[in-house]
């Protein structure tokens, strides 16, 4: 079981660090923090429809399997008392 859990562990980093990046990289859509650092101006630097959609969809992947990295961490710590 430790094993296991080391390795769900370094998913778990692993995958913070990326899905922090992946929110980073997302285009700012209007007013609040994105524009006071400068996400508010246009360019033509933007990426295109299709990028977008496929930073999208990896960003709610990355996001299911930090999730259920966090869960499966949960329930080995819940149940390893017992």
């Amino acid at each position: 079981m430790p094993i296991l859990e080391f390795v769900l562990q370094v998913i778990l980093g692993i995958t913070s660090i990326l899905l922090t990046l992946l929110i980073l990289l997302h285009k700012g859509r209007g007013g609040g923090l994105s524009d006071m650092f400068g996400g508010g101006m246009t360019s033509a630097l933007g990426s295109s429809g299709l990028a977008e959609r496929n930073l999208n969809r990896f960003t709610v992947v990355l996001a299911l399997v930090w999730f259920a990295a966090i869960v499966a961490l949960g329930l080995i710590t819940k149940f390893q008392g017992l």
